[in-house]
């Protein structure tokens, strides 16, 4: 295997910048967001979201459903293997 040597990087005052301005932008949204489930909730007819907004769960989300989404946003579908002695061994025949 081949090496060579670190690369650097450096951090620049334009970077910071930025980071701010989107940082200050995402707070902006979670608040809005915040403010119209909250505002749902209070008229009575609030929408039970099941989507994946921005990469964050809705909060009334329970850790069952979460692993459920996810399972069913990366295409998994977990399929329990029954333990029983047949299943373990084959179909072994002793003689």
């Amino acid at each position: 295997m081949l090496r060579r040597k670190p690369t650097r990087l450096e951090l620049k005052i334009d970077d910071t910048d930025e980071f701010e301005s989107i940082k200050k932008e995402l707070e902006a949204r979670k608040r809005q967001r915040e403010e119209v489930e909250s505002g749902a909730g209070v008229g009575g007819d609030s929408v039970g979201s099941t989507d994946v907004i921005g990469g964050e769960t809705p909060p009334t989300c329970t850790a069952a459903s979460r692993a459920e989404l996810i399972n069913e946003r990366i295409g998994y579908k977990p399929h329990p293997k029954a333990t029983t002695l047949p299943t373990l061994f084959g179909s072994l025949q002793f003689s």
